[in-house]
């Protein structure tokens, strides 16, 4: 079998990274991870020794590359597709799919304003109506997942699949910003914090002393948005 590689940034900080990482962490197959410093010097000169398109992550399975943590998934699927990934059933799968698309390229005011941070909390925050909107949307369809397809397991379609890959990262910006959430919703960010695999990122993410600016805010920071 050929040497799979997966290139990733700092654990503290990068939310796309760790869902191209749970894809191939999901299979069960060995690989290897190379980590690149973000947004250092060092980084642009590493990256394209991987990536096309010069971004993390990147997965290399012999002399194929894959970019795009949506892509990533999906190719991970067809490696080992005997493993859990998308329902079954049409209606499930219908929504399943929707999802995981509206998180893949929506949500914009989260992703511009609550960078992912694995290492500092905040609390008491006031939150811009963009944010609260997409917080809104965000409660609304891990609640109807859940209700609707979630009787098999913890995780919005039971069994951890490429969804809860997909929103991974936003289950820990909101615990790091402090963002109230109903009941379902903070069963489901627990049940994630605890999935094995994320217990290991979060372990080795706490040991990074780097600190990319970019996705660091202030410590005295009130307003988000």
């Amino acid at each position: 079998m050929p040497e799979i590689k997966i290139i990733i940034g700092n654990k503290r900080y990068s939310s796309w990274s760790l869902r191209g990482w749970l894809a191939i962490d999901h299979t069960g197959l060995p690989y290897n991870e190379i980590k690149l410093r973000l947004d250092t010097p060092s980084f642009y000169e590493e990256i394209v020794k991987y990536s096309p398109a010069k971004r993390v992550p990147t997965l290399l399975d012999g002399d194929i590359a894959v970019w795009d943590s949506a892509a990533i998934i999906d190719y991970c699927a067809r490696l080992v597709p005997e493993k859990f990934w998308w329902p079954a059933d049409k209606a499930a799968y219908a929504l399943a799919r929707s999802v995981f698309n509206e998180m893949h390229s929506g949500f914009t005011e989260i992703r511009a304003h609550m960078p992912m941070n694995l290492v500092d909390n905040w609390q008491n925050l006031t939150l811009s109506d963009g944010i609260k909107t997409d917080v809104r949307r965000i409660v609304g369809i891990w609640t109807e997942c859940r209700e609707k397809h979630g009787a098999g397991g913890a995780f919005l379609f039971g069994e951890f699949s490429a969804v809860d890959m997909m929103f991974a990262t936003i289950t820990t910006r909101l615990t790091t910003y402090g963002i109230a959430v109903n009941s379902v919703s903070s069963d489901y960010i627990n049940a994630v914090r605890n999935y094995p695999a994320m217990d290991k990122w979060f372990t080795e993410a706490v040991t990074e002393t780097e600190i990319v600016s970019a996705d660091q805010l202030d410590e005295g920071i009130t307003h988000l948005g």
